[in-house]
């Protein structure tokens, strides 16, 4: 077998490119404006934290700052002084962002998929009623009323997923994604005698990575923080999600600070009770688990906003 000669000139190429001054003076000032911006970014973050771990007095004396003049972990023993019910709402608040992310993926990326099939009868009309929808809402009231009495949910977990589910945006977006997926990919697939379920499963599914990413992380943080549903809805406390149970202990703390007659003065209640560094240690509580899921879809999450708003 003949063997190919490769040229000297080819390996004395440099593999660095030589950057001039104009090009190492606008990289530098690019690292600097990303350095001052990521600080502008980490700077507050770190001030809710530090300001987690102060006491009451020296929040009140000195403001918020970056480093607490008085180090006091009480605010983060008053969240655990029920530890089993603070990891109750956490597996209840997981639970619901797992089930109801992995459902509303599910049933967002077949809607998508289905309205982007030009063989699909009525999709127009479909996708005017679905757009519709998020122009106009029948209220709170009525919405209560049908979960409460017509589909009898109320304590159950099914009134805390089925109202974020889905969305007419992310099927709009899951949509856009969609139509970047060439058309003859699905009449390939019909060819070769597969079903629709199997031509989505199989051969749309996997390009869709970008768009499931981006769509899931907006259904985790939809899920996550969610408090409002459950504060309506679930009366139980076994069933009570994290946001719900942390915001019915700032409101206790509230109403004790607001109502001597609950058994504190407001005076003592202001030297005892940690109301500003709670508030710092809940934002902390809530923020730091979903933090640490969010680098590993980052690379997706970014792509795919972009796709989603290209195609368009």
């Amino acid at each position: 077998m003949a063997q190919t000669k490769v040229s000297p000139e080819l390996h004395n190429r440099p593999t660095h490119v030589k950057l001039d001054i104009s090009d190492k003076i606008i990289r530098g000032f690019t690292y600097v404006i990303v350095s001052l911006f990521s600080l502008m970014c980490i700077i507050p973050f770190w001030m809710i934290v530090a300001s987690s771990f102060a006491s009451e007095a020296s929040i009140r004396l000195s403001g918020f700052t970056l480093w607490p003049s008085e180090f006091s972990a009480y605010s983060y023993e008053l969240l655990l002084k029920s530890p089993d019910q603070m990891i109750g709402a956490y597996v209840v608040t997981i639970c619901l962002a797992v089930v109801g992310t992995a459902i509303g993926l599910f049933i967002i990326s077949m809607t998508g998929y289905a309205l982007q099939r030009r063989d699909f009868p009525f999709r127009n009309g479909i996708m005017f009623y679905i757009y519709f929808t998020s122009l106009f809402s029948a209220g709170l009231v009525p919405f209560y009323l049908l979960i409460v009495q017509t589909l009898n949910l109320r304590d159950s977990y099914w009134a805390i997923l089925l109202p974020l589910l889905m969305s007419p945006w992310l099927i709009v977006l899951m949509k856009n994604f969609v139509k970047a997926i060439p058309h003859e990919i699905t009449e390939s697939g019909k060819i070769d005698g597969a079903g629709d379920f199997r031509i989505f499963y199989a051969l749309i599914l996997p390009s869709l990575k970008p768009a499931l990413a981006t769509i899931g992380l907006f259904l985790t943080f939809g899920y996550w923080n969610d408090w409002f549903q459950s504060s309506l809805y679930i009366s139980r406390a076994e069933l009570v999600s994290l946001q719900a149970l942390l915001n019915n202990m700032m409101k206790s703390l509230d109403y004790i600070a607001n109502n001597p007659s609950a058994g504190l003065s407001l005076q003592q209640y202001r030297n005892s009770m940690p109301s500003e560094s709670v508030r710092m240690a809940i934002a902390i509580v809530i923020v730091i688990p979903i933090a640490c899921a969010y680098p590993f879809f980052q690379k997706y999450f970014i792509s795919g906003l972009t796709i989603g708003a290209v195609k368009g």
